[in-house]
Parts: structure tokens; C-alpha cells; sequence
């Protein structure tokens, strides 16, 4: 007898959106094993782990009515991924930016402080990716990142990532409050967001310059 597990095309998105957290979950307990255990190298792990969050955010997000806690679906599925969550949920970046967060705190720097900012750079990416293209939308999480990329003292004044948000931030600020991105605006903001974002993670201490 065949067992249908949804009655119509919704409740069959549903499903398959479970099957996706649940992959991406088991993903990143498999990556964070390997990782510990020397299998994988700092650089693809951290560009392998910048993905399957990115991923969980924008899914977690969907889910947010039939999912409200991500802890309790890893129970309801008696799966073991203590790691995934720790970094999934409780942490929200790569093991080697929380390590490098860590040595430019011992700089001049708070370690809130430099994670704040790699917040709101994944923070505005994900919303960008989740549809939030109103100008009055957009340009305050520009605000957050600029705000706190000038209250980091090691980068340089002419630091890629400050230039950039600003001239965006001047360009939204000659906009309506409720104009909308068009999709080549938002796919260009996104890209040199996401450029930005990757100069930023390599201003901060190599993990290797850590005692």
C-alpha cells in the first residue's frame, strides 16, 4: 500500500524543505568532524561553512512559521549534530572567523565588536537574498555595516569595503524611501557586499597567527 506523505503541493514543498535543513544540518556536523580532525583545510572549510550557513539562514527563515526551533526539529529527527547547531544557531560563522575574531581582539579591538560587523555584512546579504530590496529596507543595514566598519581600527581609512558601502548608501539616499532594487541592482549590491565581506575576513589575523 502506497503512503502518500502530502495531500497537495504544498504540504510536498514543505516536506522537501524539511529534507533540505535536514541535509544541511548533517552537512555541517560532517564538515565540522572533518575539520577538527585535520581532513579539510582551513580555507575550504571556512568557504564550505560560509555556504551551508548562508543556506540555513535563508531556509531557516522560510521556515520560521512550521520550524520555529531548529533545536527541537534536530530532536524530532533523533538527529546527533550537537556541532551543526553550535554553529548553525549558536555561533552563525566558520570556526576559522570566530579563531581570527579572536586574535584581532587581542589587538586593539573587541571581539564583539569585530563579530558585530560579520553580522551585519551576512545579516544584509541574506536579505537581499530573501527579497528586502526597499530602499528604506536596504540602507539601514548598510548603516549597521558602515557604522561598525569605522569603529575598527586596524582596517585603513581607504578600506575596500568602507568605500563601497558608502557609495551605496549615497546612491539610495538620492532614491525614494520606497523604491525597490530592481534584480540587477540587488545581484550587483550583493556582489560587492559579498567582495567586501571577503576582504574583511582577510584583514583580520591569519588562524595561524594564534598562540
Amino acid at each position: 500500500m502506497e503512503v502518500k506523505l502530502w495531500n497537495d503541493k504544498r504540504e510536498r514543498e514543505m516536506y522537501d524543505n524539511f529534507a533540505e535543513l535536514y541535509a544541511i544540518i548533517k552537512a555541517t556536523e560532517s564538515l565540522e568532524k572533518a575539520y577538527v580532525r585535520d581532513i579539510i583545510s582551513p580555507k575550504e572549510y571556512e568557504l564550505e561553512c560560509q555556504k551551508l550557513i548562508a543556506h540555513f539562514k535563508t531556509l531557516a527563515s522560510t521556515l520560521k512559521d512550521t520550524v520555529p526551533s531548529i533545536e527541537q526539529f534536530v530532536d524530532t529527527y533523533k538527529m546527533e549534530c550537537s556541532a551543526a547547531i553550535n554553529r548553525l544557531v549558536i555561533s552563525g560563522v566558520p570556526a576559522t572567523v570566530e579563531y581570527r575574531v579572536a586574535a584581532a581582539a587581542n589587538t586593539s579591538n573587541s571581539a564583539a565588536m569585530v563579530a558585530g560587523c560579520v553580522q551585519f555584512f551576512i545579516t544584509t546579504m541574506d536579505s537581499l537574498k530573501l527579497g528586502m530590496l526597499a530602499v528604506d529596507d536596504v540602507h539601514p543595514l548598510l548603516s549597521d555595516i558602515y557604522g561598525s566598519l569605522n569603529k575598527l581600527t586596524f582596517l585603513p581609512p581607504d578600506f575596500e569595503g568602507k568605500t563601497i558601502v558608502n557609495e551605496w548608501m549615497t546612491r539610495l539616499s538620492k532614491m525614494g524611501a520606497s523604491y525597490v532594487l530592481n534584480e540587477q541592482e540587488a545581484r550587483q549590491l550583493h556582489f560587492e557586499l559579498e567582495s567586501s565581506y571577503n576582504s574583511f575576513i582577510a584583514s583580520l589575523p591569519n588562524a595561524d597567527m594564534i598562540e
